[in-house]
């Protein structure tokens, strides 16, 4: 995890856990990744918002989000400022991780191959997102 300290909201990782509980705090806190096609928010194509599944923060609006066929939730662009981006090298990969910029929980990834006109595809687990239609 990153240093938690330098995001506006920072618990202890057992408050976390308790929170989250544990399958959401796999994916949020200790960077896990949900198997493909098996997220609640995949196939969700509703008007509204998704917010950071641990804190809440606004992260992606329904209007930037299509159907990559990747099998997780994909966006193409997230609300400004409200993601942060990490160089990740991890599984012998050249990635860049995503994070909620308000707690630090781990969003997933974006890559540089969507196909709409920003060219990126965010490609976010549904466990670190909740959704609040419009």
């Amino acid at each position: 995890m990153e240093n938690p300290n330098k995001y506006p909201i920072t618990k202890s990782e057992a408050e976390w856990r308790e929170e989250l509980g544990e399958k959401r705090y796999h994916i949020l806190r200790e960077k896990g990744t949900e198997f493909p096609r098996t997220g609640e928010y995949n196939l969700t194509f509703e008007n509204g918002t998704y917010l950071c599944g641990a804190c809440h923060t606004p992260l992606f609006k329904s209007d930037n989000k299509f159907e990559s066929n990747c099998g997780w939730p994909s966006f193409d662009d997230s609300i400004e400022g409200a993601v942060e981006y990490i160089k990740d090298t991890t599984h012998g990969m050249m990635r860049t991780e995503i994070l909620c910029s308000n707690c630090g929980s781990h969003l997933g990834h974006v890559f540089e191959d969507g196909p709409t006109e920003t060219g990126q595809r965010y490609c976010v687990n549904s466990l670190s997102l909740n959704f609040q239609k419009k």
